[in-house]
């Protein structure tokens, strides 16, 4: 039989035989662990070819129970002092973003963004940070590899928005989603209460002897409200049957982590639950419930944080507010504000330090102002803003039970969030973003999903990412 090759089937050949013979040459020169993640690195790359939804499984499953890497004392004193976290999900985005870029430059009726209402703010909030990072770069206050690398891991829940709203396509889909990301949820949680008998605070999964409690709570506070919201709407005595017992065992480890910033904002999430929801009695009947309750079944450890922040022994550090004192760590943290108002931000006020060009401040807001001035800290609340709308508005108009319940579980748990964050850096913490974002992209795509001609029209053709909807 004969066989004819045609010229691009020949560079086609030629170029695998050189790169098999490239990297049998690179391989031989490696040791095993390093081959082994070269290799889960190819199969990564090979699967986000073949298939964008598989990835973000992927992606999923590793945003909590991937490993976590301290990469020597890059950006130490900006991260508590740990230096500068690499994690199995970072790989894995860099991995299936390259290999979403590519596919749309080949395929370019696929599109690189679509419209969606959060495109302006983004990017607004992308180039006041890079701005911002680079001023601090050229002025000597931001170290240049230490900057880069925060700022990529900013922009990189950015990433998964984008590839979540490109590729989301029907409600089986958002379902696989949400099952994964709850499923998750419910592995984390179990990783959790297994911590509980060593005594120590309760951290997420495989971080090292280094935890971070105050991360794993506000994640467990998110993924809390939205199995909260879900089965608020949910008509399905079935799916009512899974969602309470996985409330309570997403409970259980956030009580453990002894993290008073998730503590707090339990608050908001509970009012929110009650406001935004339709339900307001059988919720009201729950917190009544659970506040009679709570003397009598909360462990003797969240008691004595909680009155820790006003038993604390006599220390100089701490401050007072009518008369109470208040423990250092809260001290530390008001003092925080106070320094970033009236000192530290009226010396850069514009454009600010720069991504890690001032020392650590753990508290989302006197952060932002200070790393990334006035026009930073503007375009961060227009994007939260138009976070709160955009998922206000979908929560209002959608009609399913099961979108209404993510819509209503997301907009409390960002309303959690912003309580969370007035102690904590919530809003660029890796395992708190990464599944917030991927969440918002699912929230963001419910009107296309629910095929409104009015609303789904917005999404019909690619736009560059600074192009806003047009509702």
């Amino acid at each position: 039989m004969n066989l004819r090759i045609d010229r691009a089937t020949e560079i086609s050949l030629l170029l695998a035989a050189l790169a098999a013979l490239g990297m049998a040459l690179l391989l031989v020169r490696m040791t095993l662990p390093m081959a082994l993640g070269v290799g889960l690195g190819l199969a990564v790359l090979v699967i986000a070819l073949a298939s964008d939804e598989l990835a973000l499984y992927l992606l999923i499953f590793s945003m909590l129970l991937g490993p976590e890497f301290i990469v020597g004392e890059i950006g130490k004193g900006t991260t508590l002092g740990r230096g500068l976290t690499f994690r199995l999900d970072d790989v894995l985005i860099v991995i299936i973003g390259f290999a979403w870029l590519g596919k749309a430059a080949i395929h370019k009726e696929l599109g690189l963004f679509l419209r969606t209402p959060l495109n302006r703010p983004v990017a607004a909030y992308s180039f006041a940070v890079i701005f911002a990072t680079g001023l601090g770069m050229i002025a000597g206050r931001v170290n240049a590899l230490s900057g880069t690398l925060f700022v990529l891991k900013f922009i990189q829940y950015f990433v998964i928005y984008f590839m979540v709203v490109n590729n989301l396509r029907d409600r089986k889909q958002f379902e696989r989603f949400l099952l994964a990301l709850l499923t998750t949820a419910a592995i984390s949680s179990l990783i959790g209460i297994l911590q509980i008998p060593s005594g120590l605070r309760v951290s997420a999964p495989f971080e090292g002897s280094t935890g971070e409690p105050n991360t794993f709570g506000g994640y467990l506070v998110l993924m809390l409200a939205v199995v909260a919201g879900i089965y608020l709407t949910s008509e399905s005595p079935q799916r009512k049957f899974v969602l309470a017992p996985l409330a309570v065992l997403i409970t259980v480890p956030l009580l453990f982590t002894l993290s008073r910033a998730s503590y707090v904002a339990l608050i908001p999430l509970a009012g929110g639950l009650l406001f935004f929801s339709q339900r307001k009695l059988l919720i009201a009947s729950l917190l009544a419930f659970s506040l009679a309750l709570a003397p009598f079944l909360l462990p003797k450890a969240v008691v004595n944080r909680v009155f820790y922040t006003i038993t604390q022994p006599f220390h100089p550090a701490q401050a007072q507010i009518g008369g109470v004192r208040l423990d250092t760590s809260t001290s530390l943290r008001l003092r925080s504000w106070q320094e970033v108002v009236f000192v530290t931000w009226p010396k850069h006020p514009v454009f600010g330090y720069g991504v890690t060009g001032h020392r650590f401040f753990d508290a989302q807001y006197p952060r932002v102002l200070v790393e990334t001035g006035l026009v930073g800290f503007l375009a961060f609340l227009w994007l939260q803003i138009s976070i709160f709308r955009r998922a206000r508005d979908v929560l209002t108009t959608t009609q399913d039970p099961l979108f209404k319940g993510v819509a209503l579980g997301f907009l409390t748990g960002f309303i959690a969030l912003i309580f969370h964050s007035v102690g904590t850096n919530t809003f660029i913490i890796v395992r708190i973003m990464e599944p917030f974002w991927f969440l918002a992209g699912m929230v963001t795509m419910i009107p296309q999903l629910e095929a409104s001609p009015t609303i789904g029209e917005a999404f019909k053709e690619p736009s560059p990412a600074w192009a806003g909807s047009v509702r």
